[in-house]
């Protein structure tokens, strides 16, 4: 049965069961590094390219039934995928950085809009190890 807005309904209850590939995502990141866990946050929080075939293609694999992201086959690839603009470009670019921290040219701070820059810098206060640091937009 399909919804007045065109979105498709679930038919039976295995279909509605599956679990949300971001909880399957922070479920595999949970006893990770605190960069693994900071950069899937950071992408599932910003829900955009996670859902994109081409991104979830490129990054997110499965072994034996189990959910996960290959960030070395990413970041060698990830600039070369079809349909990401420089600002998606930028975004990719700084979480991979919070995976693997290191030199990261921080210009591309200037593509990104304050949501996504954030969301950066959210990642960023969980790469430091801080559940304290509050960013967002002032009142």
């Amino acid at each position: 049965m399909t919804p007045a807005d065109g979105t498709a309904t679930p038919t039976d209850n295995s279909e509605a069961a599956a679990p949300l590939l971001s909880d399957l995502l922070t479920q595999w990141a949970h006893d990770r590094d605190p960069g693994e866990r900071a950069a899937v946050t950071a992408l599932i929080e910003e829900d955009d390219l996670l859902a994109r075939e081409g991104v979830r293609h490129l990054l997110v694999t499965e072994h034996d039934g189990t959910m996960s992201c290959d960030w070395l086959a990413f970041e060698a690839r990830y600039a070369r995928a079809p349909g990401l603009t420089p600002e998606d470009k930028a975004f990719l670019a700084l979480v991979v950085a919070v995976r693997f921290p290191r030199t990261v040219t921080l210009w591309k701070l200037e593509l990104l809009d304050d949501r996504r820059l954030c969301i950066v810098l959210r990642a960023m206060a969980k790469l430091a190890g801080s559940d304290t640091v509050a960013v967002g937009t002032r009142v």
